[in-house]
């Protein structure tokens, strides 16, 4: 066992400091991701009691912020799927060099899922923003007219 440890060890902590900062940076995005989505749910409790049926201008902007909430929560669940494949592959590496187990296909799994989870993660963020510009436009037409 002695030395699987001070054979293999060290390349499998190298291997590992990847995803290691992978975990990190998606922390990030998900604390970027839930203060928008905090702000998103305030602004629509606002808009809400100005009674929006009664204002279709302020009824559009509350339907447009529904919809940001729930693509910025399919965001974050993505985005901490993709963590969580982290961590899971982080654990299989050390798995594989303890266990003297070849899990190949399972490493490969987990970073092909993190990584597709992240992408679209990052591509429903993306449509966040483009929707926050939609629901701007609205309120800046409304206050012009």
């Amino acid at each position: 066992m002695d030395h699987v440890l001070n054979g293999n060890l060290v390349p499998i902590l190298q291997t590992a400091i990847g995803p290691v900062i992978l975990i990190s940076g998606i922390g990030l995005l998900l604390l970027t991701m839930t203060n928008r989505l905090g702000r998103v749910i305030d602004r629509a409790r606002i808009l809400s009691n100005q009674h929006p049926e009664d204002h279709p201008p302020i009824h559009q902007q509350v339907e447009i912020l529904w919809r940001r909430a729930a693509i910025l929560r399919a965001s974050i669940l993505l985005a901490s799927s993709s963590a969580l494949c982290a961590a899971t592959l982080i654990i299989a590496l050390f798995v594989t060099v303890l266990m003297r187990v070849e899990l190949g296909w399972l490493i490969g799994g987990l970073f092909v899922a993190g990584m597709a989870a992240l992408i679209g993660s990052l591509l429903l963020f993306i449509r966040d923003v483009n929707m926050s510009l939609e629901a701007l436009r609205l309120e800046i037409r409304s206050h012009q007219s």
